[in-house]
């Protein structure tokens, strides 16, 4: 029977502190200080992730992309912006939930163009194998969880246009 200091290990983490969890993607012009902290990684619950976003004013919390596999939905805490979703731009604001489905039909980026920090959590399953594709810049990223650590999510990023014939190299 575990002792309650690990069930708490294992099943509970906290977004109010400010630790070394939290980590920064300084990538200017778009994206510099964008701060997460992954709460799900290393807990019980495998198919479940979970993290807080701050995006700065006037920046971007990632790459205009879509999942062929993973969900995600976001919870506005703090702060307004606009979900660039499917071609169009729409306005958030806090209390909004966002919901995106896996597929080419909806693919996002949140922005925060408002004057002040936006804050919200982002939950996605967490499946064990996804495509993650980025319709602006014509890449995708194949991605396994539990191999050697490579890119994010233990994948590796292509472009579209170097696609290889399926016998391209065999012997």
């Amino acid at each position: 029977m575990p002792t309650v200091e690990q069930l708490r290990h294992t099943l509970i983490n906290s977004f109010a502190t400010t630790d070394a969890s939290w980590q920064t993607m300084d990538r200017e012009p778009h994206y510099d200080g964008v701060m997460s902290k992954r709460l799900a990684h290393h807990k019980a619950a495998a198919q479940l992730g979970l993290s807080v976003d701050i995006v700065p004013p006037g920046k971007r919390a990632c790459p205009y992309h879509f999942h062929y596999v993973e969900e995600e939905m976001f919870i506005l805490l703090e702060g307004s912006g606009t979900l660039r979703v499917a071609g169009e731009m729409l306005p958030i604001t806090a209390g909004d939930s966002i919901f995106i489905p896996a597929g080419p039909e909806y693919p996002h980026q949140i922005i925060n163009t408002s004057n002040a920090p936006l804050k919200y959590l982002s939950v996605s399953t967490r499946a064990k194998a996804d495509i993650c594709e980025y319709p602006d810049s014509g890449k995708y990223l194949a991605s396994t969880k539990g191999g050697p650590k490579t890119l994010l999510n233990d994948g590796r990023m292509h472009r579209v246009k170097d696609d290889l014939d399926y016998w391209d190299g065999e012997i």
